[in-house]
């Protein structure tokens, strides 16, 4: 089999029979060794672009994210439940009320452990996404090809990088939703969260709502990564390869908001699950109690509650698709 590196580290054969213009071929050890330098090569360039753009857009739509959070984690949330805070009405009510009671700088919290979980979370995610794909597409394709093997590499990869960071996301999750000023707050901060809950609990909670995650990650990522990926690749194929960044970007914003919106419902049952660390008396048993009681309790629309933040916050995650991309155009350019 013959293959070319067209610079974004697919193999491919140059006229799909297996030789090249010239009749050489590689046998498979050359081909092994060489989709193996090209994967390793490949996933740290990948890591550092993830890097590059990941913190800065995420801090621009912090805000959005916690209004988010606030209002899909609020029949959950003790401060709520037992304390002395209103139920938010939707997302401008949230963001007013925030501002006023805690401040325009409370819009950030919870950005501090947002942004490192952010920063591996991205470099992995996009990193492990091309590694797993190119590996799936090896060996000429006997495994996964075209739609399922970006479906399967962005699922892939976003479980993978959920184990390695869930103590930070469940810790971002907790701290944005920690209503009221300095000293008021049920945590001071990552450290002080984490080492309450692992007193009380120990790992266990740490990872609460993990099984939860897992299952929003596999429709999330697949969609989000193999979605975006599914459609660039086509509209490559429509004109030509270099396709125009206005164009990648509404497909980017296409795809985030519809993967979003499909997993949404996912995504609220690992918040509130979440939510259960550290609780005395938790509300929900198992994933399975806490969809059944959702729904019977505060019926299916309860299951959307913060969607239209999360659209909005779909613009970020939509760049930072786009941005990848060029992000590694340029390191490509500069040798990097």
């Amino acid at each position: 089999m013959v293959v070319e590196d067209n610079g974004e580290g697919d193999e491919k054969g140059s006229n799909g029979s297996g030789f090249s213009s010239k009749g050489k071929t590689l046998d498979s050890s050359s081909w092994r060794e060489r989709g193996a330098s090209t994967c390793l090569t490949n996933f740290h360039r990948d890591l550092m672009a993830g890097a590059v753009m990941g913190g800065v857009v995420h801090t621009i739509v912090a805000p959005i994210e916690r209004a988010k959070l606030l209002l899909q984690t609020q029949e959950s949330n003790v401060a709520i439940l037992s304390g002395p805070h209103k139920r938010f009405k939707g997302m401008i009510d949230c963001i007013a009320r925030t501002v006023r009671e805690e401040g325009i700088l409370s819009l950030w919290r919870g950005n501090g452990s947002s942004v490192i979980r952010y920063y591996p979370s991205v470099a992995l995610n996009f990193s492990l996404k091309d590694l797993y794909r190119s590996i799936l597409r090896s060996e000429g394709g006997q495994f996964f090809s075209g739609p399922s093997a970006n479906f399967v590499a962005g699922s892939a990869a976003g479980c993978t990088t959920l184990v390695i960071i869930y103590p930070l996301d469940i810790a971002h999750t907790r701290l944005a939703a920690d209503l009221g000023r300095t000293g008021t707050r049920q945590f001071r901060g990552i450290s002080h969260f984490l080492s309450t809950i692992y007193k009380k609990e120990g790992l266990q909670g740490i990872y609460r709502g993990l099984p939860a995650s897992l299952h929003g990650m596999i429709v999330h990522r697949g969609l989000y990564f193999g979605g975006f990926d599914t459609v660039k690749e086509m509209m490559s194929e429509e004109s030509k390869p270099d396709v125009a960044l206005w164009k990648r970007w509404v497909a980017a914003q296409a795809v985030t908001t519809s993967a979003g919106l499909i997993s949404y419902p996912l995504d609220t049952v690992r918040r509130r699950m979440m939510m259960q660390s550290g609780m005395e008396q938790p509300m929900y048993k198992t994933t399975l109690d806490c969809w059944r009681k959702i729904y019977r309790t505060e019926g299916f629309s309860s299951f959307y509650r913060g969607a239209l933040s999360n659209i909005f916050r779909s613009t970020g995650a939509a760049a930072v698709l786009v941005l990848y991309d060029e992000v590694k155009k340029f390191m490509n350019w500069t040798g990097l």
